[in-house]
């Protein structure tokens, strides 16, 4: 299943458990191992990998600060030198 990325306002201290509770977000809708990735914390401003449809209900709730962003795999262009 495709993935994108969601920012999101949490209020401090801000964990991953909390952000799913607060964004009403299954296990199976977050990508654990990528985790909540700080982006601005000073403005509480953090980042979540979600599954599309995760993405696309928590942005039509007005939840997320922005996205969902798009987040393809990064691979070399052309063969290796």
């Amino acid at each position: 299943m495709a993935e994108v990325l969601i920012t999101v306002r949490l209020p401090a201290p801000a964990t991953l458990e909390g952000a799913m509770r607060h964004l009403g977000l299954a296990a199976d809708e977050v990508d654990a191992a990528y985790g909540l990735v700080p982006v601005d914390p000073g403005r509480n401003l953090y980042v979540l990998r979600v599954t599309e449809d995760a993405g696309r209900r928590v942005g039509a709730a007005g939840d997320a600060d922005g996205g969902p962003y798009s987040d393809p795999p990064i691979e070399p262009y052309g063969p290796p030198r």
